[in-house]
């Protein structure tokens, strides 16, 4: 049976609730490294983190339910500046993302993890998290 990693995450709920979806969709998928990154959070980055494993058969329909997944997560989330709900995830623009791309460059290799922050599509609010709290759209 051929396995294909379709996503890394940096911790143990997050990967748990994410496996859970895929298993309630009917997806046959495990978590590798889970228990070896909980137990020895260091060893994250060096491990690649916890990878969703899915059959390759099943990879296709796999990205696409997460990718619906993060989609309604995002939705769901308002602004509290604008109350809109346009949230997107980059690369925060700054000193240790561009150390991460001239490493990367330099050792083909992520030698730094970047800073990612959501920020509202409408008024360019930015988080670390989205926010949990929900507010009437303006749309």
């Amino acid at each position: 049976m051929h396995t294909v990693i379709v996503r890394t995450f940096d911790n143990y709920f997050t990967a748990n609730i994410t496996l859970t979806k895929l298993q309630d969709a009917g997806i046959e998928c495990y978590l590798q490294d889970e228990f070896t990154v909980t137990i020895d959070p260091i060893l994250t980055n060096a491990l690649g983190g916890i990878k969703l494993v899915v059959k390759k058969e099943d990879e296709t329909a796999a990205l696409e339910l997460l990718t619906a997944f993060d989609e309604t997560y995002r939705k769901a989330a308002a602004c509290p500046q604008c109350g809109r709900h346009e949230f997107v995830q980059i690369a925060k623009p700054g000193a240790g993302n561009f150390l991460t791309a001239v490493f990367t460059w330099i050792f083909s290799n992520y030698a730094i993890a970047p800073n990612y922050v959501y920020q509202c599509g409408a008024c360019g609010y930015e988080t670390k998290q989205l926010p949990s709290q929900t507010f009437t759209s303006h749309d």
